[in-house]
């Protein structure tokens, strides 16, 4: 069994009558030798790790939980929504704030899951908490839409990047809506066309996204865009779940994205030389940080 693009992992679905998840999980047991227990035992405490990040930086009314920069976003979110009629509806507006707690406990240097990077590990957590208390969904639903993100994390990684050095933000916030939005499509009951269809049209409003962090944390305008990451995996989970296709395919995106990532200057690549980085505000920032 290889999975080198999603055409070869729809066609194993297809052929063997399987899932994205069954898929995902065949192919870990193949390629790491652990036993389908393991596997099983180790998401599970990946999602404890992803729970308690999301609720840590949403209930610190304190504003403890907090970077060089950021902190509080999440628990000011909460209370909006909790409080009033929100713009964008609960259930964005739910994602968003757990997107800003997990990077808020990130900041603040907390246990946090890399998914697929510490940059971008707000967006899967919020993303499969928020499904799974919006629909009451079991422990085991969200141990398969960890599985599937993982077809879609593993064909990004292996013909692009996850790395922000090195293919701009697209490659972690980009990748990490992708993952999460095929979570969502496979949790509620989606083929997996649909799932690579969502990852795909996630990937495209992402990309050419660059990386200019602030004083060169992972804070600012990371966490902000997590945020957006969510939104946006919800957003084409719904367009996929409804029929609605990718005009390009999932692996051309992918190899698109990788060709725009190597086109980003270094400047946009992680470096701190160009974008919000070297704003007036960004500069005033790093220096009163770092004097």
């Amino acid at each position: 069994m290889k999975f080198s693009y999603s055409t070869d992992i729809l066609k194993h679905c297809k052929e063997n009558k399987v899932s994205l998840a069954q898929a995902s999980i065949d192919y870990e047991i193949q390629k790491t030798g652990k036993s389908y227990g393991y596997i099983r035992d180790y998401l599970r405490n990946v999602l404890n790790v992803m729970t308690s990040a999301v609720h840590l930086g949403i209930t610190d009314e304190d504003n403890k939980i907090k970077g060089k920069i950021i902190g509080n976003d999440s628990v000011l979110l909460k209370k909006r929504y909790d409080h009033n009629k929100t713009v964008c509806g609960k259930t964005i507006a739910t994602a968003v704030s757990y997107a800003l707690s997990t990077m808020e406990v990130n900041a603040s240097m907390g246990k946090i899951v890399a998914s697929p990077t510490a940059g971008s590990c707000g967006v899967l957590p919020a993303v499969l908490i928020t499904t799974k208390e919006r629909f009451d969904l079991k422990e085991n639903d969200l141990i398969e839409g960890l599985l599937a993100s993982n077809l879609v994390g593993s064909l990004i990684a292996r013909n692009a990047s996850i790395s922000g050095a090195e293919g701009g933000c697209q490659a972690e916030v980009g990748t990490a809506s992708a993952m999460a939005s095929a979570a969502v499509v496979h949790m509620m009951g989606g083929t997996p066309d649909q799932a690579f269809h969502a990852a795909a049209m996630c990937l495209k409003n992402l990309l050419g996204l660059v990386c200019d962090p602030v004083a060169g944390l992972v804070e600012s305008p990371c966490a902000k865009r997590n945020g957006m990451g969510a939104a946006n995996a919800l957003m084409c989970a719904e367009m996929a779940l409804s029929g609605i296709e990718s005009i390009i395919p999932f692996d051309e995106v992918v190899e698109a994205m990788y060709r725009v990532g190597k086109a980003l200057p270094p400047s946009l690549r992680e470096t701190s030389l160009g974008g919000l980085a070297t704003t007036k505000t960004g500069i005033q920032i790093n220096t009163e940080l770092f004097k």
